[in-house]
């Protein structure tokens, strides 16, 4: 038997008997995580408004054996809150529909629970910090996260050089299933043609190049939304649930 403390995210609850909840965090040393709260139902529980979606939270944990890493689940023993993210997220539609896509997104990527995921870890709190502090519209901090998401467990798309020959851009053409940007040679049936500012946009997204981001037209932003979305559900093998809620530009 032993106690273990790490910093994580809430990605999401389930309700467990009467007054529990099975939470499901994306921790800093331990990775995806699921572990009982006991009583957090309860009105008179002392931490269940600190675990909830969006939360970033040290936790403690109570575990046997080898409960952290998948036989059995370990128990959440003490809760402190880091960062409320979820307190300017929840109360606006379009915040709330993309961080949930956010959460979603980073439960997928770390499958395995019990598996060290620090990069995912710390794209989803930056994601999330931003996301709460409203600097960007909603829609680009998610579609950035979505692409840095992908960029980090090797998925990285190509918005400017062919994806498949190498070919300096720009490159008109775009194929999910090549990888991004392809020239007139590469081009596989399925390939899109989208316009360049849109290529531009999501070039910016991956590399964090806010001020060109920001000035983007809505059109474009949709466009690129449309893209990342196919590009990810590609990648995952199927699309995420959430993002049929998230409000476009």
């Amino acid at each position: 038997m032993s106690l273990f403390r790490d910093d994580g995210i809430v990605l999401r609850t389930q309700k467990l008997g009467e007054a529990d909840r099975i939470i499901t965090l994306l921790t800093r040393g331990q990775g995806r995580v699921r572990a009982v709260a006991r009583g957090v139902r309860r009105t008179k529980s002392k931490f269940g408004a600190r675990l909830e979606p969006f939360s970033h939270v040290d936790v403690q944990f109570f575990a046997r054996g080898s409960e952290l890493i998948g036989r059995g689940l370990p128990l959440c023993t003490q809760s402190e809150t880091i960062a409320p993210y979820g307190r300017h997220i929840v109360t606006d539609y379009s915040r709330y529909t993309a961080g949930t896509a956010m959460l979603e997104t980073a439960e997928r990527f770390t499958a395995n629970e019990g598996e060290p995921a620090i990069q995912q870890y710390l794209l989803l709190v930056g994601g999330l910090r931003t996301l709460a502090e409203g600097s960007h519209a909603p829609a680009l901090v998610m579609d950035a996260f979505l692409l840095r998401s992908l960029a980090v467990n090797g998925y990285a798309p190509s918005f400017d050089a062919c994806a498949r020959c190498g070919l300096p851009g720009p490159n008109r053409f775009f194929s999910v299933s090549s990888g991004g940007a392809v020239c007139g040679d590469c081009r596989v049936p399925g390939s899109v043609v989208p316009s360049s500012e849109t290529l531009t946009l999501l070039g910016a997204l991956l590399t964090g190049d806010w001020a060109t981001a920001d000035a983007c037209e809505a059109r474009h932003a949709r466009e690129g939304s449309g893209l990342v979305s196919a590009y990810l559900s590609w990648h995952l093998e199927r699309g995420l649930r959430s993002l049929r809620y998230v409000e476009k530009q």
